[in-house]
């Protein structure tokens, strides 16, 4: 006589579709502290973001909590960049956020033609190089007037 194969435990049952939705979609909004964490930067610090670049307006649920989704945390990961890495003003990081999204056509036109993903990331390079010549050149100012100075 043959047994009956054991029903499989809950952990091991495939999920609904109604679950898994329900999953994907709270794995793709955060609430406020998760996305601060995620980005390595105070809650506060993204509430004042929010005043300073119109374009970022995260969702809020009915408890008035701050939801993010992924399109927001990128938006955050470059805000982030402009003001942290790259050294930007306020201001300067919202005129290069405007120039980005400006080009943002020619640059989703270039990935839809297989252009390889290192050369859509390209236009930040020479901003890199010009901040090294820039810190160059300050060097070399300061040491000129200490030794005008002396």
């Amino acid at each position: 006589m043959m047994s009956k194969p054991a029903e499989p435990s809950a952990s091991e049952r495939p999920r609904t579709a109604r679950a898994s939705s329900r999953n994907a979609e709270s794995e793709r909004l955060l609430k406020i502290g998760e996305a601060a964490r995620l980005l390595e930067v105070e809650a506060y610090v993204l509430r004042f973001w929010e005043t300073q670049f119109p374009g970022l307006r995260p969702n809020h649920a009915a408890s008035k909590h701050r939801l993010y989704s992924a399109e927001d945390v990128e938006k955050l990961r470059l805000i982030k960049r402009l003001l942290y890495d790259e050294g930007f003003t306020i201001e300067g990081a919202r005129k290069r956020i405007k120039e980005l999204q400006a080009g943002g056509g020619k640059d989703k036109a270039a990935g839809a033609a297989g252009a390889h993903p290192k050369t859509a990331h390209t236009p930040a390079a020479p901003d890199a190089a010009s901040r090294q010549a820039l810190i160059d050149i300050r060097r070399d100012l300061e040491s000129l007037y200490q030794m005008l100075k002396d």
